[in-house]
């Protein structure tokens, strides 16, 4: 699984960091960092996905 995000949509509120913070980060400008997706993390960061309040998540692969 690959996930990625649109930038123009994500406010950085890090609702997905709370989900997966193994998966996601946010950088010291408040970007969003999205690291590899582990097979045992695929069902927080679907969750993440899910409830992306801005709906910036996507899965891409």
């Amino acid at each position: 699984m690959e996930v990625s995000v649109d930038r123009s949509l994500c406010e950085a509120n890090a609702v997905c960091v709370g989900f997966a913070p193994e998966v996601f980060d946010l950088d010291d400008d408040e970007n969003l960092v999205i690291g590899p997706v582990p097979e045992e993390e695929v069902e927080r960061v679907s969750q993440a996905v899910t409830n992306c309040p801005k709906n910036a998540l996507f899965k891409t692969g």
